[in-house]
């Protein structure tokens, strides 16, 4: 019995090597008429096998059966399936995992088969053409979109948040920087240009007074709580998925994890429009994080325009990556540092040629960008720096320390940020998240406005703390008591003014008030990025530090550390402000590699890559020594996503067969071609497992494949409307083999074309019962 089947099965090879249907649900019509000579490699090593065999071990009899299975393999018998799979066969339910080997394997069976019939007319030469340039072309349809989204997405938040200070009425359609650039004065005071009028001014109140402040106050408050007002009721409304960063559920999904809608349409259109107004209601919140994601979407939503990608959950992922890659290099114009995000931050599998792509990806969003010039300047980066003093060799000290409490501060907000999500998720609170979001915004709106720097936007903020003074600046920062004889003269070290002693206890506060408002803001139900706030209190707190050390070198210049290499300007704050906000973040997220790169490309600063490096790994041994987890690996463990990281190590020592071996009663299993319909259906009413192997029978439990539980149950309900007769003792057929007798009952359920076939336990089982036992366990030893 056992080796009658094993014939047939060798047999029904032949058949078997000429589809590709079971492995991309791609239609084929001439299934039954290929030849054999297509096979794949494992499939023609089982086939010559099958044939040696024939020659030797078989006999005349034996033979003469083989032989008419072949003159029964034209013809149909009942019940028969459809050349047409059931719709959702192959495809993955909600909150599951996508099984890696098996989608990779469909691929290269898709690949073969289209390899194999280029050559057969011109069509099907330039359908092999096609799906060689079409991974290149998805990437770059997914660049040129992402960067046009976010052009548009830089150009509104800044007019939104200009929005809550006042309106240019000459064309209302501009920000305080375009609008400025009409006016015909070549001088003016920041908050003085004449085209730009305040809320107060248009009111009547004028720009100074207690009468102007009120006004001013109240429109901010006002202004913010419509914006999140807004944003609010649009993501509870249409796109729940649209909330937070999305950057912990885009590494849970490029690890394998389905979750449908995360991706669609409703989520791009909700997030795109939902972080302009977050952002732009002055929450401690970026829109840098949310760019992945709507980055993300884009990606998975032109996938679908190549079905190579659209109909392979790992192919996609391919794309995934290098949409994540663009995400980063639109956000902060850093194609390199986006790539090395995608590879060491999100990424899960990424292939070489995804590398490629995804560098190709990153480029040309970073192109559409700088042609879109959203930060109306002549650089592509968000913070332009160039400082005319270099770093001197002792100031590796301090960008030390600077990583060190940036290693600090990010293990305390991840500590206390996990801690209030899962107040708020496991308490009353989580119940009412719109009113969280209006208190949280009425809140920082209120507190925000008295300090100038944290009523300001933060990208702002931060390229403040970033620049280096000139003679002509004249903000708080740059308040020394220096004397200039022209505007060529050195800037020097100079005593501090009380211009810069004020903004020293303004800066204090701020980084108090936005590293408590991050804390309750992040993980809120709005689109929530995490990059910004985190470069923002890193920048406040390394320019504290460098005016420090530069008041140091002013007050005591005979010291040894600064007599040497200090003669005339040698510190330089706003070099501090960039180390420390790389801190920050690397304290946050753990990055090292990918941050040091986004940070040069962010501000220009190539030449400051050593101190970069010096704080992101003093940030990175710190924080790991304080807390294993980034915010991002926290959060996938409080919302329980299965998310398994490549990065750990494991040193269980368990064997597979000891894990294997079934807890109560038998292995839950298939037979191949002696199983009624009614007996499967009980098997899956008594099971909850996600598939369940192919054996040959009960007698010889040879593995023939597997068959996922989803794609079962709906080739049965398709069956059972499509086809006549089926009956619960219907024989479930997960092979081609015919029967060479008239078939007698209800007709039989075949469902070959949705089961993945062990070719290699295949021809195991082959040897083992034609060659003996002696070959088989020689050939066993040999796999292992």
């Amino acid at each position: 019995m056992e080796t009658e089947w094993l014939r047939k099965r060798a047999d029904g090879v032949a058949s078997s090597c000429q589809s590709y249907q079971a492995v991309n649900g791609v239609h084929q019509n001439q299934q039954r008429g290929a030849s054999a000579s297509g096979c794949s490699s494992d499939e023609e090593m089982i086939d010559l096998a099958s044939n040696k065999s024939g020659g030797g071990a078989m006999g005349d009899d034996e033979n003469a059966h083989l032989h008419s299975l072949h003159s029964h393999q034209g013809s149909a018998a009942p019940g028969l399936e459809a050349d047409e799979l059931p719709p959702g066969i192959g495809q993955y339910d909600d909150f599951h995992t996508i099984d890696w080997q098996r989608d990779i394997a469909r691929d290269r069976m898709r690949h073969r088969y289209i390899a194999k019939k280029k050559n057969d007319s011109v069509f099907n030469m330039i359908r092999g053409a096609h799906d060689a340039w079409s991974g290149w072309v998805c990437v770059f349809l997914v660049g040129v979109v992402a960067g046009s989204v976010a052009g548009v997405l830089d150009i509104g938040t800044r007019w939104m948040a200009n929005l809550r200070l006042g309106i240019c009425p000459k064309a209302f359609w501009l920000n305080k920087e375009q609008c400025c650039w009409m006016s015909s004065e070549m001088q003016y005071e920041e908050d003085t240009c004449p085209e730009w009028k305040m809320w107060s001014e248009i009111f009547s109140a004028g720009r100074d007074g207690a009468g102007a402040y009120i006004i001013q106050y109240i429109f901010y408050i006002l202004w913010s709580m419509a914006f999140i007002s807004l944003c609010a009721m649009l993501v509870r409304t249409f796109a729940p998925y649209a909330v937070g960063s999305g950057i912990t559920e885009i590494k849970t999904i490029l690890s394998g994890f389905i979750i449908r809608g995360y991706l669609g349409k409703w989520t791009l259109l909700i997030k795109s429009i939902g972080v302009m107004l977050a952002v732009s209601a002055g929450l401690s919140l970026g829109k840098e994080g949310p760019l992945v994601h709507v980055a993300c979407c884009i990606g998975n939503i032109i996938s679908y325009l190549f079905p190579k990608y659209g109909r392979n959950e790992a192919k996609k992922r391919e794309i995934l990556s290098a949409a994540a890659a663009a995400g980063v290099s639109m956000a902060f114009g850093a194609p390199i540092g986006g790539v090395l995000f995608s590879l060491e931050e999100v990424s899960y599998y990424f292939p070489l040629k995804t590398l490629w792509r995804s560098f190709f990806c990153a480029l040309v969003s970073a192109f559409i960008v700088r042609s879109i010039n959203p930060f109306g300047n002549d650089h592509s980066v968000l913070f332009y720096v160039e400082y005319t003093t270099p770093w001197m060799f002792f100031e590796l000290v301090p960008f030390i320390v600077l990583g060190i409490l940036g290693g600090v501060v990010g293990s305390i907000f991840i500590k206390c940020n996990i801690r209030w999500c899962r107040y708020r998720k496991f308490s009353k609170l989580g119940k009412y998240p719109i009113t969280e979001v209006l208190v949280l915004t009425l809140i920082t709106a209120v507190i925000s406005f008295p300090n100038e720097y944290t009523r300001m936007d933060m990208s702002e903020l931060i390229s403040l703390l970033f620049s280096e003074c000139g003679p002509a600046d004249n903000n708080k920062l740059c308040d020394y008591k220096r004397v200039y004889h022209n505007v060529n003269d050195p800037v020097g070290l100079a005593p501090a003014g009380e211009g810069v002693i004020e903004a020293v206890w303004l800066l204090l506060l701020a980084l108090i008030i936005k590293l408590i408002l991050t804390i309750f803001t992040f993980g809120i139900k709005v689109p929530a990025g995490l990059f910004i706030p985190s470069l923002a209190i890193g920048a406040i707190i390394g320019r504290l530090m460098g005016i420090g050390m530069e008041q140091m070198a002013v007050q005591y210049p005979h010291l040894w550390v600064f007599s040497n290499e200090c003669s005339a300007n040698c510190i330089t704050p706003g070099l501090y402000a960039m180390v420390g906000a790389a801190a920050a973040l690397g304290g946050v997220t753990r990055m090292t590699v990918s941050l040091v790169v986004i940070m040069f490309e962010l501000t220009g600063g190539v030449k400051y890559i050593v101190p970069l490096m010096a704080a992101a790994m003093a940030s990175k041994w710190v924080g790991d020594a304080l807390g294993k987890e980034g915010v991002y690996d926290a959060h996938i463990n409080l919302n329980g996503y299965p998310f398994l990281d490549s990065k750990d190590e494991f040193t269980h020592t368990t064997l597979a067969a000891d894990v294997m071996q079934p807890r109560n009663g038998q292995l839950s299993s298939l037979t191949q071609d002696n199983m009624s319909l009614s007996e499967v259906e009980s098997v899956l009413r008594e099971t909850d497992h996600n598939g369940f192997p192919i054996i040959v029978s009960a007698e010889t439990q040879c593995l023939v494949g597997i068959v996922i539980r989803r794609d079962l149950l709906l080739a049965i309900a398709s069956a059972k409307k499509l086809q006549d007769g089926i009956t619960g003792n219907s024989i479930v057929m997960f092979t081609d083999t015919i029967p060479a007798v008239p078939w007698i009952g209800p007709p039989p359920l075949k469902l070959r074309k949705i089961v993945d076939f062990v070719w290699s336990s295949l021809f195991v089982c082959l040897l083992s019962h034609l060659s003996g036992h002696f070959y088989y366990v020689i050939f066993f030893r040999r796999l292992r």
